[in-house]
């Protein structure tokens, strides 16, 4: 292992730091939680990764997401990432697929491949169909509930999806997945109530249409660093 994981060998020894080199992990999702998990993970050691997200990236992501800058705009989030990864880990072995997650698309997806898979999708039905084929495949799974609308970073927790309160995402998860027959998910979700969104703001008729939620530049991070974090600790049994 090169000197560029000296610092985290100090704290995992060498086996782990292996372990960490030979697993393949799955990230679904390269926007504001996405995406610094994703490069949480590669500058963890993670060998492998394979990015999902058929987005590209504008200016209403500057405020949030990691590979958003003027020269990145109008880029694939996916091809973005995958070229930072390779600027931080040359030896790791990225695959970039401009893929929306669905039911339509799920087929195309190889789940068994990975060691583990991250969901930091943004739409319901696609969260809950990746969580359903991940346990299907028998591959452990972490979600990402809303990172939308919050202002306190401190306020998230790691849980099952079933011990979760608050976060109105997380309840249509669990009442969805519990009709699924899904018994167990690991997320990270925050206490922390919506906050009232101000409506003296002048939207461009793309996102009014949407209902994009609120949105700032330490919130989404947060959770996707909790959720790299995890990925790692569980890979490397710490």
């Amino acid at each position: 292992m090169s000197e560029q994981f000296v610092r985290t060998e100090l704290l995992i020894g060498k086996e782990r730091l292996e372990r960490l080199a030979r697993a393949r992990v799955a990230v679904f999702g390269a926007g504001g939680v996405g995406g610094f998990a994703i490069e949480a993970l590669a500058r963890g050691g993670v060998g492998a990764l394979d990015i999902f997200d058929h987005d590209t990236i504008c200016l209403s992501n500057l405020n949030r997401q990691i590979i958003a800058t003027h020269k990145t705009i109008g880029q694939y989030k996916v091809d973005v990432a995958k070229e930072r990864i390779l600027e931080i880990n040359p030896d790791a072995v990225v695959n970039a697929y401009r893929l929306f997650y669905s039911k339509d698309t799920a087929h195309e997806v190889d789940l068994s491949l990975y060691d583990y898979v991250v969901d930091a999708i943004d739409t319901v039905s696609a969260k809950i169909e990746l969580v359903v084929q991940a346990k299907a495949a028998g591959v452990p799974v972490i979600s990402s509930m809303g990172a939308g609308n919050k202002m306190d970073p401190t306020k998230f927790l790691v849980d099952d999806i079933y011990n979760t309160s608050v976060c109105p995402l997380a309840k249509v998860m669990r009442k969805e997945l519990r009709q699924r027959g899904v018994d167990s998910l690991k997320v990270v979700y925050s206490k922390e109530p919506p906050v009232k969104l101000r409506k003296d703001v002048v939207m461009t008729e793309k996102t009014a249409k949407r209902h994009v939620p609120g949105s700032n530049s330490f919130v989404p991070p947060a959770a996707g660093l909790i959720i790299a974090g995890e990925v790692i600790r569980d890979l490397i049994g710490f």
